[in-house]
């Protein structure tokens, strides 16, 4: 399976869609359109995870990787799982709460809240 990255531009905000798997072979696809959104200057960005239904441990990594890097260029990295799945657990929530990185990353149901600085992430 592979995984597909659309960019929107929403405001201040570059969100990336992303449909498939999130494994050892697509975290590549994802790492480097974090790294072309912050090399022309888009320090917020939005990862839509609502379409992926397979994350490993690579795609953890490469969502790990982003929030570093997001943080060392004064930047703001948001998840989007769905409503749905946050609340009773899609595939990528239990994958990051399994490891105990979920606490890591602020999660919003939509990409309306995400996007907006007055909505409070869904809670851990």
């Amino acid at each position: 399976m592979t995984l597909r990255v659309a960019e929107t531009e929403r405001g201040e905000w570059t969100v990336l869609h992303m449909h498939g798997e999130l494994d050892l072979v697509t975290s590549p696809v994802v790492r480097q359109s974090v790294h072309d959104a912050v090399a022309v200057g888009r320090h917020n960005v939005v990862l839509d995870l609502s379409e992926v239904f397979f994350c490993d441990s690579s795609g953890v990594s490469v969502l790990i990787a982003s929030r570093r890097l997001m943080r060392s260029c004064g930047g703001r990295l948001r998840l989007i799982l769905p409503a749905r799945g946050a609340e009773d657990g899609s595939h990528v929530n239990r994958v990051l709460g399994a490891l105990g990185v979920r606490r890591l990353f602020e999660v919003y149901p939509d990409w309306d809240s995400a996007v907006d600085d007055e909505a409070q992430p869904l809670s851990a």
